[in-house]
Parts: C-alpha cells; sequence; structure tokens
C-alpha cells in the first residue's frame, strides 16, 4: 500500500491549525491525497470547534479514517498559544515535527512530506540555524547519511521558478553567484523535472542577473564572466537551455510558453512572478531530496490567525501535488 503524505505542524499559534482544517475538508473525499498530521490533536480541536479528529498511532492508519476526521500523529505541546501570539517553548516542538516528518520518509511511512509555514525568527531560539524549510530539509537529509544539493522551485499555474540565489541580501548576490551554483541547480531541476513531472527533456530558461541581462557588459558583466559560461556548460552536456533572458519580458504567457523552468539569479526575480501570478495558489517544491517535499507558498499569517479567514488553497495544491509526485516516481 502507498505510504500516505506526512503533514508538519508548522507554528502553531499561525494559520496552520486554519488551513489544514480547510484543506481536510477540501480533500477528504480523495484518496490519493490522504494525508497525517503531525501536531497536538487537541489544540487542532480547540482551534476548530467541531472538527472531527481521529488520533492515529501510525501514519498507516490515516486512510483508514480520512474520508471521516483529520488523522492526527498526536504531539502534544509545551503550551497551547493564543492565534496570533508566538509561544517560546513551542518552538523546539516545531522543528522535532520536521525531522521526524524526514525520518518518516526515510523509513518508508511517508509518501511525501508537506510542510505547514513556520516562523523563523520564533525557532531561532530554539537553536535554529538555517535560511529556511529547504536548506534544513537537506542537512536533515545529510544527518541520515544523504548529502544532497536542494533546490527550491515555486509552482504557480504553468510556472516553475528557481532561485539559485536564496535568502541572502540583494548585495551579496554577485559574489554568491557563481558558475557552479548555477550548474547545480540547473542539473539537478533537470533531472527532478523529469523523475516528478514527466518531462524527459525539459526546456530549462535562465534570466540574466542584470537590467536587460546587462545589455553586452554595458549595465554588468556577470551574464558574460558568470551566467553564459555555465549555459554553454550545460548545453555541452545536452541540456535544453536558453538564456540570459532580459527578466522583465521573461514571464508574460508567450514567454511562458517556450519553457518548462526558469532559473533564477535571485529570489525575488522568481517569487515576484509567482505571486503575481497565483498568490494563493503558488507551492514551494524542494528538488533535490530523497523524498518528496511541498509547502503552501506563504507564511504564517499571524495578524489573522484564527479568524478562519486564512485562503487554504495553496496548502491543497501543496498536497494534490505531493500526491501527483509520488504517484509519478512510483
Amino acid at each position: 500500500m502507498t505510504a500516505p503524505l506526512v503533514l508538519t505542524s508548522g507554528e502553531p499559534a499561525g494559520i496552520a491549525p486554519d488551513i489544514t482544517a480547510a484543506a481536510w475538508a477540501a480533500l477528504r473525499h480523495e484518496p490519493a491525497a490522504t494525508f497525517a498530521l503531525l501536531g497536538d490533536a487537541a489544540y487542532w480541536r480547540s482551534r476548530n470547534p467541531g472538527l472531527a479528529v481521529a488520533e492515529i498511532a501510525s501514519a498507516s492508519e490515516a486512510p483508514r479514517v480520512f474520508a471521516s476526521a483529520l488523522p492526527v500523529l498526536h504531539r502534544p505541546l509545551a503550551s497551547h498559544p493564543r492565534p496570533g501570539s508566538i509561544a517560546a517553548d513551542t518552538a523546539p516542538q516545531v522543528i522535532a515535527a520536521i525531522d521526524e516528518a524526514v525520518a518518516m520518509a526515510f523509513r518508508g511511512e511517508a509518501g511525501g512530506i508537506v510542510t505547514n509555514p513556520i516562523q523563523k525568527e520564533a525557532l531561532y531560539g530554539a537553536g535554529f540555524r538555517h535560511q529556511g524549510h529547504t536548506d534544513y530539509l537537506a542537512h536533515l537529509s545529510a544527518r541520515h547519511g544523504q548529502p544532497v544539493q536542494e533546490v527550491m522551485m515555486l509552482v504557480a499555474e504553468d510556472l516553475r521558478a528557481i532561485p539559485v540565489t536564496v535568502h541572502i541580501p540583494l548585495k551579496d548576490v554577485p559574489a554568491q553567484l557563481t558558475r557552479e551554483a548555477i550548474l547545480a541547480q540547473a542539473r539537478v531541476t533537470a533531472r527532478d523535472l523529469a523523475r516528478y513531472f514527466g518531462l524527459t527533456r525539459p526546456r530549462l530558461a535562465f534570466t540574466g542577473l542584470n537590467p536587460h541581462a546587462g545589455e553586452n557588459g554595458t549595465m554588468g558583466r556577470e551574464e558574460i564572466t558568470v551566467i553564459r559560461p555555465a549555459l554553454d556548460t550545460l548545453r555541452a552536456e545536452g541540456l535544453d537551455v536558453i538564456g540570459p533572458l532580459s527578466a522583465d519580458t521573461a514571464f508574460h504567457a508567450e514567454a511562458r510558453a517556450t519553457y518548462d523552468a526558469i532559473l533564477c539569479m535571485y529570489h525575488d526575480q522568481a517569487l515576484i512572478p509567482v505571486k503575481t501570478l497565483d498568490f494563493h495558489g503558488g507551492i514551494n517544491v524542494s528538488l533535490g531530496l530523497p523524498f518528496i517535499r511541498t509547502s503552501p507558498d506563504h507564511g504564517t499569517a499571524l495578524g489573522i490567525a484564527g479568524t478562519h479567514s486564512a485562503n487554504p488553497k495553496s496548502l491543497i495544491a501543496a498536497i494534490r501535488l505531493a500526491a501527483r509526485m509520488r504517484k509519478a516516481a512510483a
């Protein structure tokens, strides 16, 4: 039997309890989307009065109850925070849920991991020292004996966008943007687009770093000294690549039709078009890992936590995509 997906708790004081309940209600009659939540069953009930919750002992029990109740692997919180107010003592458990989900994936108990949003500032006091979920999951993979090159891919409708450099200050991007970084990200992207998305020879586009892709060196030389040499190497390896493209013309509908994924040189170059195209439905996908991981492409939204006004579309889309990736990789 195919192992179900496992959903982490994320920041409990945020909208995770709200969108999780809404996602389960939307997906409960889709067996392929069956998931088990790693979280505090009592807290999820308190945040969602009337929600049917079934405490289960193992993820394998989730398919049996999913149509009638939210399956929860009960992991009690140190305290039950008020919606919108972070409790520092819950941070170790937020991290522990991610750790446990990864361990379950390595044991074959989780067919994929879907992570609820975390509040990184709240986790730093508990020893968290990573830019975000993606590099932390790579760290955990190495801890399990499988070092990886992680890639963060954002998905919105027909757009798949990868930032080569991620959560660093803009002033540091030119130094961090190397030929080796572009090559590593592109190779993993091509491999996993074939593995999980059925694209046996994916078309990869690349933006430039500078306005108008540098205009032949008049507005910066990174396109000449870094990006083009990397693309030449990828072409020599047999990959289908185009670029560097001027970022201001790379994301309209006609342009998107010419590639299967686009690698961007810094964070906002990739995320602004994704969130503009589908703000509520964007998905974060981690490529390069030895397990499937998706996530809603938004934060904890503390300001609306507990109001049940948060849009669950992104989490629903993340769960469905993880299920499709699991099927493709089977």
